[in-house]
């Protein structure tokens, strides 16, 4: 299936280019989310007319992302969890729980936006990707300990 991007989606393409993607990416997902339209002849039509128009969207979304990315600048969150005393948690730490800590420091960041490299299994420091944007990546710091106390 071809499609015209609306926005910029990452490993696929920027703003106006028709790429050939699965069947299913662009019925179940680019498409109902509206960042992609079916690249038929009228549909390129109306991009093109609405081109300048759906830019200036993106801009101002990635704008926004710009400004609230300012606010994460070395934030540092602290979950508290059980663990033993080599460090080893009774379970892990999900991307809930970093969404959960990040409500609890005031920032509304949707779980679909947080992205973890690895397995949090142990106390320690670990990063956090906030995807804001297609082109706004912000890390924050997680740091993960057996005891309130310990978080200093």
């Amino acid at each position: 299936m071809e499609v015209i991007l609306l926005e910029r989606i990452a490993r696929l393409g920027g703003v106006g280019d028709v790429v050939k993607v699965r069947d299913g990416y662009g019925r179940n997902f680019l498409i109902p989310e509206k960042k992609a339209l079916r690249a038929s002849e009228a549909n390129k039509k109306v991009f093109e007319e609405r081109r300048h128009i759906i830019e200036q969207q993106n801009a101002e979304l990635k704008a926004a992302a710009e400004a609230q990315a300012k606010k994460f600048e070395g934030i540092k969150l602290t979950v508290v969890r059980q663990a033993s005393q080599e460090g080893k948690l009774y379970g892990s730490v999900t991307i809930r729980d970093i969404a959960d800590a990040l409500a609890e420091a005031g920032h509304d960041i949707p779980k679909s936006q947080i992205v973890l490299t690895t397995n949090i299994k142990t106390t320690g420091e670990y990063p956090a990707r906030l995807t804001l944007h297609a082109e706004v990546i912000v890390t924050v710091t997680v740091n993960v300990v057996r005891l309130e106390s310990e978080a200093a």
